[in-house]
């Protein structure tokens, strides 16, 4: 199994190897990390539980050539400085990690390479949740679901038609019932991994660093939502986010 030491490493020597090639160490140009207000995040949804508006995540947000890159993260502050020192951080904790994926997602953009690196506003979150059970319609009608982090409208949505589990890491939600499906403890997610047929898992594990448990599966993994913009393509992992700007 990977680390997330040896998942980083690898985006780390992509993000060099692009400065390398197009000569960015050089130039003068910065990279400047901010904490947005959830209304700057994702407008006014009609629906007011997503996690960002309950003040339970933060969105970073780095900005380079003009290009706009996100990532979640629940440790958000001021940070600025060039693509040299972001190679340099040692992505020890949430904050590091934040800045190095909003500017790896920033960077990629900027050249072209990835695209939905910004979150979608107002009323397609919940749209959101209606692709995504359109989507797994058409490719499995039927099959147990574990959605790896509590996206409101996307459970709202599944839990209908598909026998659908939830882990969470915000503690206010575990044991908690949504949409008739009980917030189960990340500690099940080894046992709930084996009962699922397919996992839906929210992007934000590169952040924290749990992304390792849904790597190499023996089984389909998509991963949902901006902050995994970059990384997937250069994993080359299944992503799902219809309306990222």
């Amino acid at each position: 199994m990977e680390t997330d030491n040896s998942v980083f490493a690898r985006l780390k020597e992509q993000l060099a190897a692009l400065t390398d090639e197009h000569g960015l160490m050089g130039e003068h140009l910065h990279i400047t990390a901010r904490g947005l207000s959830p209304q700057e995040a994702i407008g006014n949804p009609e629906g007011r539980d997503y996690p960002i508006l309950k003040g339970k995540e933060k969105m970073m947000e780095a900005l380079f050539r003009g290009a706009r890159g996100q990532a979640f993260t629940d440790m958000c502050r001021e940070w600025s400085g060039s693509i040299g020192d972001v190679l340099k951080l040692d992505l020890r904790n949430n904050f590091e990690r934040a800045v190095f994926v909003a500017s790896l997602n920033s960077v990629t953009r900027s050249l072209g390479l990835t695209e939905k690196t910004v979150h979608c506003r107002d009323d397609s979150p919940e749209r959101c949740g209606t692709e995504f059970l359109q989507m797994l319609h058409d490719e499995r009608p039927e099959g147990r679901i574990l959605l790896v982090g509590h996206q409101p409208r996307i459970l709202e949505r599944l839990s209908p038609y598909f026998h659908t589990s939830v882990v969470d890491m915000d503690a206010d939600n575990i044991g908690k019932r949504f949409f008739g499906v009980t917030v189960q403890d990340p500690e099940e997610t080894e046992r709930l991994v084996d009962q699922a047929d397919l996992l839906l898992v929210t992007g934000t594990t590169l952040v924290n660093g749990t992304i390792v448990n849904f790597l190499n599966r023996e089984k389909p993994v998509i991963f949902y939502g901006i902050t995994i913009s970059a990384a997937a393509k250069i994993l080359g992992l299944r992503r799902f986010c219809p309306f990222g700007l």
